[in-house]
């Protein structure tokens, strides 16, 4: 049943005309990590949420746990450009119309080692999700944030965008991608009063170090041996940061990493 102002009730939108004129926040990658993580800060600052990412049934799970807010999931694989528009154009108008921030948290990392040792499936694996998912979607969203002043939209980076380290090779350039775009992004969308920030971590549990090793769960444990990493909830934090900053401040870039980082390679292990 439709509200007085004729919203557009869907079944994946648990509320709908209370809420029609609400913020909502995209994000992409939420069904895991920082993505999910985020949706509950955002979702405790009071935003309506756009959830993301290949694993619809891992969304339905977090979707059940966020229950202040509207909350609309979508299946959707950043690489593929056609998938993408065709999920960004199905929003219904209420959600459309009220884009207020986006989350570009879709990445990852897969093999380390030399680059003559490397595979191409690896490599067209990471620029596909990491590069040209990234400008998918930021350019599929960026017509609706323009529709409101000072919004925000967010690039997940790594300290890999930085600084270079031994194995990372592909990986690294991925991510210096994201920073550049990040700082093209920041002059294209100041004219339209969109802000744009870019979040670098450091070493960070999460399912990124599973992935990047291909399901080696010893390997990817031993990343984190000996010192505490950061968690997601820490660059959660740091996207509710951001986007809680006055109109008139915007935070360009951060780099975060744990306390026993130094660089992008150097740690001190107990």
């Amino acid at each position: 049943m439709p509200c007085a102002k004729n919203c557009h009730f869907d079944k994946q939108l648990r509320f709908f005309c209370q809420f029609c004129s609400m913020k909502y926040a995209i994000i992409t990658g939420a069904s895991s990590g920082f993505g999910a993580a985020t949706a509950q800060e955002l979702q405790n600052m009071g935003y309506g949420l756009v959830l993301l990412a290949r694993r619809i049934d891992r969304l339905k799970a977090l979707q059940q746990t966020l229950t202040q807010t509207p909350v609309y999931i979508a299946q959707l694989d950043v690489c593929n450009e056609d998938n993408v528009r065709a999920v960004i154009g199905a929003l219904p108008a209420e959600i459309s119309e009220n884009i207020f921030v986006l989350v570009n948290n879709a990445g990852l990392a897969v093999g380390r080692g030399p680059l003559d040792t490397g595979l191409s499936d690896d490599w067209n694996r990471m620029i596909d999700t990491n590069v040209k998912g990234l400008l998918y979607v930021s350019h599929a969203v960026i017509p609706l944030l323009k529709k409101h002043p000072n919004n925000h939209l967010i690039n997940i980076s790594s300290i890999a965008g930085k600084e270079v380290y031994a194995g990372g090779n592909v990986y690294c350039a991925s991510k210096h991608a994201v920073d550049a775009i990040s700082k093209a992004l920041r002059i294209d969308l100041l004219p339209h009063q969109i802000k744009v920030s870019n979040i670098a971590p450091g070493a960070a549990e999460t399912e990124f170090s599973l992935v990047r090793f291909k399901g080696d769960a010893q390997t990817a444990a031993s990343v984190y041996e000996g010192f505490e990493a950061l968690q997601a909830t820490d660059i959660a934090q740091t996207v509710a940061f951001i986007v809680s900053r006055p109109a008139h401040v915007s935070i360009a870039d951060i780099t975060i990493m744990p306390s026993a980082q130094a660089n992008g390679s150097l740690f001190h292990k107990k």
